[in-house]
């Protein structure tokens, strides 16, 4: 019998340190929140300084948080964050969870190259960026408590064509997808020094980035998920500790859906019409 085996041992995260990126709002927010109420130490990254005070003040004496307001997408604003967790954090980084995204819909014939290059640059090329700025700092966590984590945001998206939102997303699709690969990638490179890549890929959660789709195909939504509801704090939260705790030392390269089940569901794309 072991000790080891009880959920306090398994699942605890008490005196981690953790950053998450795009961490004001919507499910950055919620996954700043529960990893606070677990005695993590966290970073919130959001570009707007407004949104990290706004959030800090919600988050109030849940723990020990702090906001660095930095666009993820530009080298001086990440220097910036590495070089204030490398000044905090002497004994290294835990928890790295890239959570900034961006999206955008259009039909075909109006879908801009910028919007292509945004969204690649923001969902894929910062998250390898910070990754690998923040690498030193995650060695020597993993190499102080034997390991360190890694985890991605990614989308149900990559997973399979989005057809609710009413119209095409070509490249947020398409840069979820590459995101998911890049997590494996990273696992493989990463993974003989400790530290594990994972992410998770949701559904349908409330966030800014769904506010539209929210209000126009909500039941569309439910309707198309098997468990006929959006995802929860709870939902996201729970996949996030067990990724990052002891739980989920052996856990390396997976991209793990939290979705309900609606990646499973098959439809014709609203925008194809009748």
């Amino acid at each position: 019998m072991s000790e080891n085996l009880s959920i306090d041992t398994l699942f605890s995260l008490k005196g981690c340190s953790a950053l998450v990126t795009g961490g004001s709002s919507g499910i950055g927010l919620m996954m700043v929140e529960g990893l606070l109420r677990n005695g993590v130490q966290v970073y919130m990254v959001s570009r707007s300084a407004e949104r990290c005070e706004a959030a800090l003040r919600a988050l109030e004496g849940l723990g020990e948080c702090a906001a660095i307001a930095a666009d993820v997408t530009d080298p001086a604003a990440r220097a910036r964050i590495v070089a204030r967790i490398e000044a905090d954090l002497p004994q290294g980084l835990d928890i790295l969870v890239n959570n900034a995204g961006s999206n955008w819909g259009a039909k075909l014939a109006d879908y801009p190259d910028s919007a292509f290059d945004k969204l690649m640059k923001t969902n894929v090329s910062s998250v390898f960026s910070l990754t690998r700025d923040l690498h030193k700092s995650l060695q020597s966590s993993a190499k102080h408590n034997g390991s360190a984590r890694v985890i991605n945001i990614g989308s149900m998206d990559g997973l399979q064509v989005p057809i609710v939102q009413g119209v095409p997303t070509f490249a947020y699709s398409a840069s979820k997808a590459a995101l998911h690969h890049l997590t494996r990638t990273l696992a493989v490179e990463l993974g003989p020094e400790g530290i594990t890549v994972n992410a998770i890929a949701p559904g349908f959660f409330e966030s800014k980035m769904t506010k539209h789709v929210m209000s126009e195909y909500r039941q569309n939504i439910e309707d198309g998920c098997p468990l006929g509801r959006i995802g929860n704090e709870q939902d996201i939260v729970g996949t996030l500790l067990f990724l990052c705790s002891r739980a989920g030392t052996y856990v390396n390269g997976v991209v793990l859906p939290v979705d309900g089940g609606t990646r499973l569901s098959k439809g014709r794309p609203s925008w194809l019409g009748e």
